[in-house]
């Protein structure tokens, strides 16, 4: 029976589209607490490495957001500042060395945003993490410029002194490099800092413990087996970065918590084989990239059981 109001006159159906539940969260407030959180191990890298570090993130939030405007004018969509531009560019000015130039900083946002992102429809559409893609770009094409680091002595000197990484040496102090006061890319530095960071979208829910765990524990045992340091290897390179910003990306990793697990186990897989059979000392972008790759195949054989699913084939479902 359709149920009629007081007068006796039926009550207008009202259709809208989803969702039909609404709550506090937002993709804005998403981003900006990630925002908020990256930007610990960024005034670490300001501290350590110096001020035009900031020249280098200014460089990247103005080539991504003018780089996302001009593709949402050409795709004829709306532009909207919802903050996915800004975590992009701060997350890829953290995979760069401290004296990158300029303009290599604005080729990377742009292919960041434009190729990496709006090219496959916007956020939520992209396959692979756009820091990670454009980071992988510009080091593939200016490969010289990402063999030049500085040790944070000096570390309100534009100057500084070019040394090697840690995982290019192979060996650093545990504490140096727990805190960041090592060579190598602006994000690759302070573990201390990132985690920190880290445990602020974990109290928030904004990303789920088991992907860091699982990542970190994998590389960790995995050198651990094939006889190397595993502290060194967790605290070295961009692992603590990647594991708690880029791995727990919404848009290019699996769904569900298992498919999160198998993509965190097989990317911290990656990364050690990366860094120990590979010509290069670090291995995360590319293990992420490549297990971003892998996220259709992962949940396609990993979904959640739907409601009301009894048997094995979907036709049990009545």
């Amino acid at each position: 029976m359709k149920s009629e109001s007081p007068t006796g006159h039926q009550p207008p159906l009202v259709l809208s589209s989803a969702p039909h539940l609404k709550g506090r969260t937002s993709i804005e407030r998403d981003m900006y607490i990630v925002t908020g959180a990256l930007l610990l191990p960024f005034f670490g890298a300001v501290y350590f490495f110096g001020l035009y570090v900031l020249l280098m993130l200014v460089t990247a939030l103005i080539t991504a957001v003018f780089s996302e405007y001009i593709c949402k004018m050409m795709r004829k969509k709306v532009f909207r500042m919802d903050g996915s531009a800004v975590v992009t560019a701060i997350l890829f000015t953290l995979t760069l060395p401290p004296r990158t130039p300029l303009w290599i900083v604005a080729v990377g946002a742009f292919f960041a945003i434009a190729i990496g992102k709006e090219v496959f429809g916007g956020l939520g559409q992209n396959i692979f993490n756009p820091a990670l893609a454009g980071r992988a770009v510009v080091g593939v094409s200016f490969p010289v410029h990402f063999t030049e680091y500085i040790a944070p002595t000096a570390p309100w000197l534009v100057d500084g002194v070019t040394t090697a990484t840690p995982l290019a040496v192979g060996a650093a102090p545990y504490w140096n490099l727990f805190i960041g006061n090592v060579a190598g890319s602006l994000g690759e530095t302070s573990a201390l800092l990132i985690l920190i960071g880290g445990i602020i979208l974990i109290a928030t829910g904004l990303i789920k413990w088991q992907v860091p765990l699982f990542f970190i524990g994998s590389v960790a045992l995995l050198s651990l087996l094939l006889g190397q340091d595993p502290l060194f290897h967790i605290l070295a390179g961009g692992l603590m970065l990647g594991a708690f910003f880029m791995a727990t990306d919404y848009v290019t990793t699996p769904l569900t918590t298992k498919g999160k697990i198998i993509f965190a186990i097989g990317a911290g897989i990656l990364v050690v084989l990366i860094r120990l059979f590979a010509h290069m000392p670090e291995g995360v972008a590319y293990a992420i990239l490549l297990m971003n790759a892998v996220t259709p195949l992962i949940d396609r054989y990993i979904r959640p059981r739907p409601y009301g699913y009894q048997g094995r084939k979907m036709g049990a479902i009545r």
